[in-house]
């Protein structure tokens, strides 16, 4: 992949750097990638995000096309982590759909670890259709935000889901898949992303040492 078609940010010399992928319907550079990233940047990190090939065609034609199929998604994983001089001093990740693929390559590709933001466990309404099997056997260090009442996996369906022990989760309260909490709650959406960053900043503090 070009290295202008990166969007980096944060200190060149930082003891790691965490790549982001953006979720199925949203752009590297939408609202939520770029306030979980500016603030990972803010903390030291340096944060490197990239779009799957169907997304650098939407941004370019203006038009909507579907998610690029699995093959294509996970090359391109595998392209950005080879740019990036490999996985011992990468973390990968990345919201819903990002991911979830970044989590198909970890193992494989020897990384340090793995942040998924709002990870899909299965399509809203479809519990049936877990996408699990590879999550139970993962060897990378990993941390799951999840929101708490996520339509892609609610806290009381996963965890009853037998996982890898590699893999931690720490819970958005009332989040929904984007960490948005009601109203009612008393928590507000800032409140959240606020949270995740001080999440992935500690959980890569622990994997610099």
């Amino acid at each position: 992949m070009n290295s202008s078609e990166l969007l980096i940010e944060g200190p060149a010399k930082a003891r790691l750097t965490i790549v982001l992928a953006h979720g199925a319907g949203g752009p590297m550079d939408s609202p939520f990638m770029n306030t979980i990233a500016r603030g990972l940047a803010d903390a030291g990190l340096r944060v490197v995000r990239f779009e799957f090939p169907y997304m650098r065609s939407r941004r370019a034609a203006g038009k909507v096309g579907a998610p690029d199929r699995e093959p294509l998604l996970l090359q391109a994983w595998r392209d950005v982590i080879g740019d990036l001089g490999g996985g011992s001093h990468v973390v990968i990740g990345g919201k819903s759909l990002g991911g979830r693929i970044a989590s198909m390559v970890a193992d494989e590709m020897e990384v340090r670890g793995l942040v998924c933001l709002g990870y899909p466990f299965h399509p809203p309404g479809k519990p049936e259709r877990l996408r699990v099997k590879h999550l139970e056997a993962m060897r990378t260090p990993t941390l799951i935000l999840q929101g708490a009442r996520d339509p892609f996996g609610r806290r009381e369906e996963v965890e009853k889901y037998k996982l890898a022990k590699a893999i931690h989760f720490v819970w958005m309260k009332d989040g929904d898949h984007s960490f948005k909490p009601r109203v009612s709650s008393g928590r507000t959406e800032a409140q959240n992303l606020d949270e995740a960053i001080v999440q992935i900043v500690s959980f890569l503090a622990a994997l610099a040492d």
